[in-house]
């Protein structure tokens, strides 16, 4: 997200210089291409899956689709960063539409997975086939619910000349008195249904989870469950510091809160850096699936060696070499990131 202060109707001077440089330029489109790169894998990884593919892979398949979709519009946000925005008002909506809808998915994405663990190990029922079909419907619900949320965006933004910066921008071209009112309004709809309450169903969820894990032995389980807590772990920091950054913000436009000309300053310079952070969480998953998943590390050499990228003497090897792998590899049960 973006919230710059082009209005002027705040009268202290919160520009932050320095930020918008070619080094940010060049750190997000370094994020694009490892973003893009990634994700494109994790996605590709899941389709060749020819069978052992659980419900915890369809939703962390449409996860790394949300990131992609993210990644995607970075070059356009980078180029923006440093010579403002120069691609026109259609662009203007459809990119800011796409980031919109991609963060929505992915941290409702996070959420679903969450109570399907719940389901999966703290009822103890077992992942049948024909759930997949119901956990395709919740990923199609998912997308459908964070394209409308995305809507008010994608008609409100439009590309303008904003005399105090001396450039283009891509914001919510809004005059009148109800425009702050409507900015906050958005800005609260994106902390509640966008961040926290997502966050709080996760928190439930893993909760009563690792309570469960900790009483139990069954070592697939714990597992299973190592990577998706290092995905949630990487969401919440790289996005909390953004979205307690931009409340604090939205408490202040809302004139909840009366901050003075210094500390109006600091927050602008804290925005700017955690959306930095926020941003470079669309490349951080495909890591950590790479680092810690076993099982998707087995089921992407197997991949490529079904497509004679690398040799059968380095796919055995490889796997020969991982404990229990094998397992691991033909478990229904077991999700990717085990």
């Amino acid at each position: 997200y973006e919230y710059p202060d082009v209005l002027g109707s705040d009268p202290c001077e919160t520009h932050v210089p320095g930020f918008s440089s070619l080094a940010l330029m060049v750190v997000y489109m370094i994020v694009f291409v490892i973003g893009l790169v990634g994700n494109s894998v994790v996605v590709y990884v899941v389709c060749s899956m020819s069978k052992g593919r659980t419900s915890t892979d369809i939703y962390l398949m449409h996860l790394a689709l949300a990131d992609l979709l993210f990644s995607i519009t970075l070059p356009f946000w980078a180029v923006d960063s440093h010579h403002g925005w120069i691609f026109g008002n259609i662009p203007c909506k459809l990119f800011s539409g796409f980031k919109e809808a991609s963060v929505y998915s992915g941290v409702f994405l996070l959420a679903c997975i969450s109570v399907d663990r719940y389901i999966a190990i703290v009822k103890a029922t077992r992942v049948m086939s024909s759930r997949h079909l119901l956990v395709k419907v919740v990923c199609c619900v998912v997308w459908l619910i964070s394209s409308l949320l995305s809507l008010p965006v994608v008609i409100q933004r439009e590309s303008f000349y904003a005399p105090d910066l001396n450039q283009s921008i891509c914001y919510e071209n809004l005059t009148g008195e109800s425009s702050d009112r409507w900015r906050v309004g958005i800005r609260v709809l994106r902390h509640t249904l966008g961040f926290f309450l997502p966050l709080l169903v996760m928190a439930v969820c893993y909760g009563w989870t690792l309570v469960t894990l900790y009483n139990t032995r069954n070592q697939q389980k714990h597992k299973a469950m190592r990577v998706i807590l290092a995905v949630v772990v990487a969401f919440i920091l790289c996005w909390l510091p953004y979205n307690i950054t931009v409340l604090i913000d939205t408490l202040s436009r809302g004139q909840t809160i009366e901050l003075d000309c210094n500390t109006l300053y600091r927050l602008e310079s804290m925005l700017e850096v955690t959306k930095v952070f926020a941003f470079m969480h669309c490349m951080v998953n495909p890591v950590l699936y790479a680092f810690i998943g076993q099982k998707f590390r087995n089921e992407l050499l197997t991949a490529l060696y079904k497509q004679g990228i690398i040799s059968k003497k380095l796919w055995v090897s490889y796997r020969k070499g991982s404990a229990g792998s094998l397992a691991s590899f033909r478990s229904r049960n077991t999700s990717m990131s085990a």
